[in-house]
């Protein structure tokens, strides 16, 4: 058991269903608190790279991930206090419906559960939008559908008027409704086919503060701020494990086209003693000095071009690959060391070649959900057998005369199983995206098999060192 911790004010941000607002409204208050000189750490529920840069454009600070079925929830409850510890306030943004997750009949992996390992207020974000005494019966839907779990307040999105607002506030009197926001369509924040476009490249300042300042508006923010300090002491997070010494370096692809990652990932290479050097394969024309690769996910099929056009960069991968040396790739970075990349247009688009295969665009999504992996032989994450937990989220195929057997991929929701996984020895490549805190030996394993291809070079470069200052003919002799 965890000894008893400091009380962490902190409330999460669920929704009726995907879509309501529920992002808008974090991102929103989070800017409002801000600009009051609050302190205020982010997290999101879900497997969910996206909408993290928005939490951390608006809260100045990295946003952390907390997924109840892809961590276990000694690892959930660490990454929210280590990171709560240095917040006045947390906001938790919500996974689809309060109820929704890995499992349509029970909490598994739902904002709900995670809202009950944390002990964290919820507030219900909905979309009100026509709606007068009927919230009332949605609402009362949502407080007794599961026992012991119920909103503490409501936030309305999309009312029509201030007068809406407390039209609502009159047909539900039990539950307060702490605000809304108006429906301003010309404020969205901006969307392609994996969800919203990456907050670095949508420049969201002006939006941040527009919905901001209708928080202030329309929000009790002081009504907010009191129920997140009602909360419960927080369960102290265990102490860390100590960290090796440094022994290897991987390199992190890192830019428009490859910047999904968990930061849990990288910070359990860091702590198995990877230091961790970006790279940029859109930009940069080489490899920096590394002993391994970690090539997560993104837009390759947005970029192709200019992937394929960096020759240098290429060549050098492929000499990588080619010495021996670890890489490790997911989903877009499956794409990116295979042959080719047909992006929505028909072009193909010649890439690494590491993994034969060439990966297309397609116009439907091709894969979403959650993964129980097992890997069927020796891989840089470790011995055969080693499982973990990831979820897959696609608009392309991959088509090879190689087909995928490194990896068991069964689905928690239907019992599917399937082979995957692509590349032999050393190279690794799948479409999962694997969260490491489901099974920490994972990035020790990576790291260990980087500082053994650093080892094994270094012996090399020994032995040909004593060969150059062998006596004339000696070496010859002894051969």
């Amino acid at each position: 058991m965890h000894e008893q911790g400091p009380s962490a004010p902190r409330l999460l941000l669920a929704g009726v269903s995907s879509g309501v607002g529920k992002t808008t409204f974090s991102v929103g208050l989070c800017r409002a608190l801000v600009r009051r000189g609050l302190r205020v750490a982010m997290f999101k529920c879900g497997p969910d790279y996206l909408d993290p840069t928005y939490h951390r454009h608006a809260s100045g600070a990295t946003a952390h991930n907390l997924d109840s079925w892809l961590m276990p929830e000694a690892a959930l409850r660490d990454t929210f206090a280590h990171n709560a510890a240095r917040a006045d306030i947390s906001l938790i943004e919500g996974v689809m419906g309060l109820f929704d997750g890995a499992s349509p009949t029970s909490l598994a992996g739902s904002s709900a559960e995670i809202a009950q390992q944390l002990g964290c207020p919820i507030v219900l974000v909905c979309d009100a939008s026509g709606m007068a005494r009927s919230l009332a019966a949605l609402i009362h839907g949502f407080a007794s559908f599961e026992p012991g779990i119920a909103p503490s307040a409501v936030i309305c999105n999309r009312i029509g008027s201030a007068g809406h607002l407390e039209l609502l506030r009159s047909a539900l009197p039990r539950t307060p409704i702490l605000g809304g926001l108006p429906r301003l369509p010309d404020q969205r924040f901006p969307e392609r086919h994996l969800g919203l476009v990456p907050a670095d490249e949508a420049a969201p300042e002006p939006l941040l503060d527009a919905w901001a300042d209708q928080v202030d508006a329309y929000c009790d923010v002081d009504g907010l701020l009191a129920l997140a300090r009602s909360a419960p002491p927080l369960s102290a997070a265990s102490a860390p494990t100590p960290a090796h010494a440094p022994r290897c370096r991987i390199g992190v692809a890192r830019d428009a086209a490859f910047h999904f990652y968990y930061d849990a990932n990288l910070r359990l290479l860091a702590q198995a003693g990877a230091e961790l050097v970006e790279f940029s394969p859109l930009a940069d024309a080489g490899l920096p000095e590394v002993d391994g690769l970690y090539i997560g996910g993104g837009y390759p099929e947005l970029h192709a071009a200019r992937l394929a056009a960096n020759h240098s960069l290429l060549e050098q991968l492929r000499a990588h690959a080619g010495s021996g040396k670890p890489i490790y790739a997911e989903c877009g970075g499956l794409m990116y060391l295979s042959d080719a990349i047909i992006d929505r247009s028909g072009t193909r688009h010649a890439l690494a070649g590491i993994v034969p295969g060439v990966a297309s665009m397609r116009d439907k999504l091709v894969a979403l959900g959650y993964a129980e992996v097992e890997t069927c032989s020796d891989s840089p994450l470790g011995a055969a057998g080693t499982r973990y937990r990831g979820h897959q989220f696609r608009y392309s195929s991959f088509d090879t005369t190689r087909p995928g057997t490194r990896l068991r991929l069964r689905s928690p929701r239907t019992g599917q199983q399937q082979l995957e996984g692509y590349g032999a020895g050393h190279v690794l490549a799948s479409y999962v995206h694997a969260h490491w805190a489901s099974n920490p030996t994972i990035a020790e394993a990576f790291a260990t098999a980087c500082a053994g291809a650093r080892d094994a070079r270094a012996r090399t470069r020994a032995g040909a060192s004593a060969r150059e200052h062998l006596p004339d003919g000696l070496f010859q002799e002894r051969k």
